[in-house]
């Protein structure tokens, strides 16, 4: 896989918390006696003519805590589910498609096999140079078969490598879903034992309240304060096991991307052998084709003209063929997807003095996974912060490097740097917010940002996740509020991935 370098390496810090659990266990089916005032200890006291009955709230709650700790390995279910789902849809992609490679190959050798033929049947009626000639065209479609014999001798060996990781991630998802039924089974059972403990809370709270009435001596807050910690303890544990799966399962990812590009690149070889030394493209794209990457016109002949002399405007369309849409601002040999173009396919189109070249990508551009959840997780948030460094503003360099915090709120966004605001301004028909259409290899980490007319910035984020995150959460908000967030120049309204 293609991994983009970072200009930028600053680490912003976040604080997740789970959701409140409400799986609390008490062993006792009332609530003690305690006096309102504490001791040095900051403990609870017991009322003295009660002690020999009933047992403190601090001993419930290590009792419970006991009980919780054999909770802490506890897998996302939906999550764990979701990402094999997704991974056996991958797999079943990458089979369909070998299939399509190997009819097209057959079709090669019929077509050569044709061609040969012909060829003979002219040479029996050619004679001088004209024989010779033809002799020399057979010997070179022979040259051919035996190179595509070749070349389709490796696709062989990368097609079994790639039903060698299908079958693993297969077994792997039968696997999975087999602690995913068990876990599920757990978990019926843990929400049975949370409801017959918030039925005990709530038989426990309405005798406290009763105790309170008759002898005004319960501490209601205090009591609810150490419901509120072992409720914390809860959310302590770490899902360990889960975080393992993802780093095998992000590893299958790898795996599978770099032998789907290795393939790409082998048929790519494999057509222009096929086309001959005549018909050699000038340029071609390079890189992978998914959000959080960035695409390359490169040079792929030594008579190519100089890309840097030579008119560059990349497009995006619905589908291959169909109508193009100019993404203004995007004249540069390399422009980094943004999320208005997954599910689209891209195009650029090559000028020089007395040439011009079309390059198209071989599909629709692939969303970046698990995106979508993170966005969707961040919607919850009222404000949500992106450390950032900016780039230029205005259309200028900006010669500071310092880190500067953007804030996607329901309502607005805002830049600041530390306790100055930059920029602030209400989601309007005037504010524009894009991907870099341009730039070096860092353009997949840069947006374009105008909060109003007369006073835009490019901004640089910590990763292509952050800036991706960053624009699709913006555009949600600014949805709500009845506004279409796009580039400038854009035509179509901007759709969220």
């Amino acid at each position: 896989m293609l991994r983009v370098g970072r200009d930028f390496s600053y680490t912003m810090k976040r604080d997740t918390l789970s959701p409140v659990s409400a799986d609390v266990i008490f062993a006792s089916s009332r609530f003690p006696n305690y006096k309102t005032r504490t001791n040095n200890n900051n403990n609870i006291m017991e009322v003295k003519e009660d002690t020999s009955k009933v047992v403190s709230v601090n001993d419930e709650v290590r009792k419970e805590t006991a009980q919780l700790v054999d909770q802490q390995n506890r897998l996302s279910v939906r999550d764990l589910a979701s990402k094999f789902e997704k991974g056996l849809a991958a797999a079943a992609k990458l089979s369909d498609e070998a299939k399509l490679r190997d009819v097209a190959s057959l079709e090669k050798h019929v077509l050569l096999e044709n061609l040969r033929d012909a060829l003979e049947s002219l040479r029996e009626r050619a004679v001088g140079k004209s024989k010779d000639d033809v002799d020399e065209a057979i010997a070179m479609v022979e040259s051919l078969a035996v190179q595509l014999t070749e070349r389709e001798g490796e696709l062989v060996q990368e097609k079994t490598e790639v039903k060698m990781l299908a079958s693993f991630l297969k077994k792997a998802s039968e696997d999975a879903k087999k602690l995913v039924d068990e876990e599920r089974a757990f978990a019926r059972a843990e929400i049975e034992k949370a409801r017959a403990a918030v039925q005990r809370v709530e038989e426990a709270l309405q005798e406290q309240e009763k105790m309170s009435r008759a002898n005004g001596k319960q501490d209601v807050e205090e009591l609810m304060k150490e419901v509120q910690e072992a409720r914390r303890i809860k959310m302590l544990h770490q899902p360990s096991k889960v975080m393992d799966m993802e780093h095998e399962l992000q590893a299958l990812r790898t795996q599978l991307a770099e032998k789907s590009k290795s393939s790409l690149k082998l048929q790519k070889e494999l057509a222009m052998s096929r086309r001959g030394e005549k018909d050699v493209p000038y340029f071609e794209l390079d890189g992978t084709e998914a959000l959080g990457s960035y695409l390359q016109i490169q040079p792929c002949s030594e008579i190519a003209p100089d890309i840097l002399e030579c008119s560059i405007q990349w497009y995006r369309l619905a589908s291959e063929g169909g109508k193009m849409d100019l993404i203004s601002g995007a004249t540069k040999p390399i422009y980094a997807p943004e999320p208005s173009d997954v599910g689209r396919v891209l195009q650029a189109e090559v000028i020089s003095d007395s040439l011009s070249i079309t390059l198209t990508t071989s599909g629709p551009i692939d969303p970046a996974a698990g995106l979508g959840n993170y966005v969707e997780a961040l919607v919850r948030r009222h404000d949500t912060e992106f450390n950032v460094v900016i780039v230029q503003m205005n259309g200028e360099d900006h010669p500071s490097e310092s880190i500067h915090v953007l804030h996607v709120g329901k309502m607005r966004m805002k830049l600041c740097k530390e306790k100055t605001t930059v920029a602030k301004e209400y989601y309007s028909s005037f504010m524009k917010l894009c991907g870099v259409r341009g730039g070096g290899n860092a353009a997949a980490q840069a947006s374009f940002w105008q909060p109003k007319t007369g006073l835009s910035f490019v901004l640089a984020f910590e990763s292509e996740r952050e800036r991706n995150a960053a624009i699709m959460l913006a555009r949600r908000f600014a949805f709500d509020c009845n506004i279409m967030l796009g580039g400038p120049d854009d035509r179509a309204p901007q759709k969220t991935v």
